[in-house]
């Protein structure tokens, strides 16, 4: 698979260097956890996604995108555990604001003991600085489970550049291979549900797709499996 580049368990940062956006990924904590810090290369900003475990770690890895401890958002892609053990820690440091799905928001709120300053739904906006990501709501493997979709600009030219591009930041929503984990049928239809219509539909297969846990993949290499998927019921 091409433009895929490994992610190491406690190793060192996978950096992508877009035109207008540096991502940088780490894996954290005992269950393996990537977090990805969004970088403007025009302002400085920076956008967090699931400040997961190691707050050491991140906060590093936020000094790294901006040669300060400047974050302007943590975006939590669910409520478990894992993917929010260094929310507090990494807020305390850098006052970010903090954002949740709107069914999810109460939850890490009350597990962290921070406020959730955004609520977010499905097709919201989210701005830092001059970064622009739009939210893509996936219910299922929980109630509040978001996703967030960057777009490369239609003028990106630089290296590695592909216009209009989206990188799919989908927390344990979607992997390599399958849909997250759900607990009932029900909940398993409507995430594949989500899926279908707020995903492949949406978006192309040239998608990058960076989940919670693992390595990245593509929507081209999903979607000759979804049927797959419904007939196995996970």
């Amino acid at each position: 698979m091409t433009d895929i580049s490994h992610v190491t368990p406690g190793g060192p940062a996978v950096v992508r260097t877009l035109d207008d956006v540096v991502i940088r990924t780490v894996s954290v904590g005992p269950m393996d956890n990537n977090a990805y810090l969004l970088t403007c290369r025009h302002s400085g900003a920076q956008l967090l996604v699931d400040a997961a475990d190691d707050p050491d770690r991140l906060i590093s890895l936020i000094r790294e995108g901006s040669g300060s401890a400047r974050l302007d958002l943590v975006v939590t892609t669910h409520r478990h555990s894992d993917h929010l053990r260094a929310l507090r820690s990494v807020i305390a440091v850098t006052g970010a604001d903090v954002a949740a799905g709107a069914e999810d928001a109460e939850a890490v709120s009350q597990a962290t003991e921070t406020v959730v300053t955004r609520r977010l739904h499905d097709g919201d906006p989210i701005t830092a600085g001059q970064l622009s990501l739009q939210v893509t709501a996936l219910r299922g493997h929980t109630p509040g489970s978001i996703a967030l979709a960057y777009r490369e600009p239609a003028q990106a030219r630089g290296p590695g550049a592909s216009p209009g591009r989206v990188h799919l930041f989908t927390g344990d929503s979607l992997f390599p291979g399958g849909p997250g984990r759900t607990t009932s049928t029900a909940t398993f239809t409507t995430l594949m549900d989500d899926l279908e219509a707020r995903v492949f539909a949406r978006f192309d297969d040239r998608t990058l797709v960076y989940p919670g846990h693992g390595d990245p993949t593509t929507l081209g290499a999903e979607r000759p499996h979804l049927s797959q998927w419904r007939a196995r019921g996970w």
